[in-house]
């Protein structure tokens, strides 16, 4: 069974910038370094539809877009 995971936002005293800064660069980042690992994109996409049943176009669009999230969400 997967373990369910719950999300609590306090409203009051949100994240600070700098922490989801880091976050959406190392996102970027481990997603190029599993790109050049060797697994070409339909196996990654395959592995990660065995695991979640989500539809494949799905994830190709999550994973193309997580190795986007740097260059739109941060600036250098």
């Amino acid at each position: 069974m997967k373990q369910q995971i719950k999300i609590i936002k306090n409203m009051e005293k949100p994240e600070p910038v700098e922490i989801l800064a880091e976050a959406v660069i190392r996102i970027g980042e481990n997603m190029e370094k599993l790109q050049k690992s060797g697994l070409n994109q339909r196996a990654i996409v395959a592995l990660l539809y065995d695991y979640t049943k989500v539809p494949k176009r799905d994830i190709e669009l999550i994973l193309s877009s997580l190795a986007k999230m740097k260059s739109w969400y941060c600036r250098s």
